[in-house]
């Protein structure tokens, strides 16, 4: 999941996000609010490229959260 995430958002996005798949749920948790509201506001585009990658039916939607402490 890791690589595919880093292929669909690049390398700066990949390396300031963590990525897991849960029951069809990417689960994207960033630790600063900026780089929180850059991934929502791409999501439209990330989404397609992943599924893409991993085929249409492994990721329904995607969910962005704040990195715990």
């Amino acid at each position: 999941m890791e690589f595919a995430w880093s292929v669909a958002v690049g390398p700066a996005v990949a390396r300031v996000t963590t990525v897991k798949l849960e029951n069809g749920v990417l689960i994207v948790e960033a630790a600063s609010d900026q780089w929180i509201r850059e991934v929502r506001r791409s999501s439209g585009m990330i989404l397609p490229r992943l599924r893409t990658l991993l085929g249409e039916d492994v990721i329904e939607r995607i969910e962005v959260r704040t990195t715990p402490l």
